[in-house]
């Protein structure tokens, strides 16, 4: 469901191949990858297809300041920083407007789960929504994971249970019931 134009940031490009299917698209794509030798690697890939929709960011996707404008997320997360990259997307003011991510598999359920059954889940409930997607096999990847992974699905309310304005309110009355 990519619309012509619509800008999406991938997280963790590697070598590009759900790159170069986005920019075929006709998507505004911001390629996220932090390894110096794979970004170049990229940039030369898609300069040889002609693909000039594209602009590669040698950068950790922590480190990166998310647009403003109205965007999408699409990426495979590394298993170890899930929590930290949907805080940096779910907490700071941007456009996002979905995320669709590979995440652990546990992870995809507890983030989905409802009613929320986690701190952090219930503290973005007010604004986004989650949906698990469909399994996929530890098998289907290479180096092989101890775990299986799923699709993680962030929508953001339209409208908003709350005003995002509270939402650092909101988070700090979470925590503190939460005790």
């Amino acid at each position: 469901a990519l619309r012509d134009g619509e800008l999406v940031v991938e997280i963790g490009a590697g070598a590009g191949a759900l790159t170069v299917a986005l920019a075929r698209r006709g998507v505004e794509v911001v390629a996220l990858e932090k390894d110096p030798a794979w970004a170049a690697q990229l940039r030369q890939a898609l300069r040889r297809r002609g693909l000039g929709n594209v602009t590669v960011v040698c950068r950790d996707a922590l480190a990166y300041r998310m647009p403003r404008r109205p965007f999408r997320v699409l990426g495979s997360l590394p298993f170890g920083v899930t929590t930290a990259l949907l805080r940096h997307l779910l907490d700071e003011p941007s456009g996002l407007e979905r995320a669709d991510l590979v995440v652990q598999w546990e992870v995809a359920r507890k983030r989905a789960a409802v009613p929320p059954t986690t701190l952090l889940s219930t503290a973005w409930a007010p604004w986004w929504c989650f949906e698990v997607g469909r399994r996929i096999p530890a098998g289907a990847f290479r180096p092989v994971p101890a775990v299986d992974a799923g699709v993680l699905r962030v929508t953001r309310r339209t409208p908003p249970l709350l005003p995002e304005r509270l939402a650092g309110a909101y988070a700090a009355f979470v925590r503190e019931e939460w005790r």
